[in-house]
């Protein structure tokens, strides 16, 4: 191999492995230097549509879990609730440390929390696969501490950051709700969609009689006047997008998989895109909404999330360690405890908090935990987990 063809395969490696990280760069730098393209298109406020992209991408984390991720619980409780402990415990705690010791404004400081209080997001196991840890236990913890932050996730901002910004416990459980729970349900019933067997059914009679079914009942949903859903209204355009994006993902595969015979595997490849420019837009709307203050308070948050970040790591690992885990499952967990779910936390302070400053801790915070889990991951990886010698 010449020099040429040696640094062409270098970038491409480079580039495969950075790729999500180079494009949040681009994203932020373009709506720094034109913040008016993503503040608006046609007259409509592009801070609407953050919602909903979270809802996609969140449906698309469902598609990748399936009953066994939530039956371990049963088969490994001790782990799985060590890494729960941890992450609700020091991230909130060291969020609120951090916003207090900085002296950021109300709505900066409470988006510090926000980050530190939501659950671990999909990232975190990538990471984990990468670091040589235990992979099944970290998609464990993700699964657990996503449902189990429309409850925790409003108490740890109600307690820490209800002196900072109005919470509404009730309003911020059921966004929580309408934007990661419900997408979920609804991806894994895609997922058993896509890979689910039936051994005397034809998928395509299953696949075909699903799609109407969908439709019609995403139909149903949208023409339901607000009033009847009362005190639930907020979950109304959740439920409307899960059957509507269920009624889409049959109608796909009947016509890739059966039809064309394409790859079976079309969804994995297609979500990680679909997600990854998701989230590119989403922070670019962010950033443009708050450019000016992103100015000025924008190099004091990086340094805020390297220490967010780095201590989530560090505590989590030890936290581990104490506990006697094993060196796969304290990787698992240190990815766990370090690594939020940015996307939650930008809907949350949108949707709930109706603050574009609240946004911009998520919008930095989520970059900078892909760049360091990368590092990290890459080092544990030169690091092989040692299997202990039976005797």
């Amino acid at each position: 191999m010449n020099t040429d063809e040696s640094r062409g395969h270098g970038f491409r490696r480079f580039y495969q492995k950075y790729a999500f990280t180079l494009w949040v760069l681009v994203a932020v730098a373009a709506s720094m230097s034109a913040p008016a393209a993503f503040r608006s298109w046609f007259g409509m406020d592009l801070k609407v549509l953050i919602v909903p992209l979270i809802q996609v991408i969140t449906f698309g984390m469902g598609t990748t879990l399936s009953a066994k991720d939530f039956r371990n619980v049963l088969t490994m409780p001790w782990p799985v609730f060590i890494g729960i402990a941890l992450q609700f415990l020091i991230m909130p705690l060291v969020g609120f440390t951090i916003a207090m010791t900085f002296g950021f404004p109300p709505e900066v400081a409470a988006g510090v929390i926000l980050i530190g209080s939501v659950s671990s997001g999909v990232a975190s196991n990538v990471m984990t696969y990468l670091a040589g840890g235990n992979v099944p236990l970290s998609v464990t913890i993700t699964a657990s501490t996503t449902l189990l932050s429309p409850l925790l996730t409003p108490f740890w901002m109600k307690t820490l950051a209800g002196r900072l910004v109005p919470v509404d416990f009730v309003a911020m459980m059921l966004s929580i709700f309408n934007m990661i729970i419900i997408p979920i349900v609804a991806g894994l019933a895609a997922n058993r969609l896509l890979y689910g067997t039936k051994k005397r059914t034809s998928p395509a009679v299953m696949l075909a009689i699903s799609v109407p079914v969908f439709l019609a009942l995403a139909a149903v949903a949208a023409a339901t006047p607000t009033r009847w859903w009362g005190g639930l209204a907020v979950l109304k355009h959740g439920v409307l997008l899960g059957f509507l994006l269920l009624g889409l993902t049959a109608l796909a595969k009947l016509v890739i998989a059966i039809m064309l015979k394409g790859p079976a595997n079309w969804m994995d490849k297609t979500l990680p895109v679909v997600s990854m420019a998701g989230i590119c837009l989403i922070i670019a709307i962010i950033t443009a909404q708050s450019r000016d203050q992103l100015l000025s308070v924008g190099p004091l948050l990086i340094l805020a999330a390297i220490v967010h970040n780095g201590t989530g790591y560090g505590l989590g690992y030890a936290g581990a360690r104490l506990a006697r885990l094993d060196e796969s499952a304290c990787r698992a967990v240190a990815m766990e405890v370090g690594m939020q779910n940015g996307g939650m936390a930008s809907g949350i302070a949108i949707d709930v908090l109706k603050s574009t400053s609240a946004a911009l801790a998520p919008a930095i915070f989520g970059p900078w935990m892909n760049v360091s889990g990368s590092l990290l991951a890459g080092w544990w990886r030169r690091r092989p987990v040692r299997l202990k010698k039976s005797l």
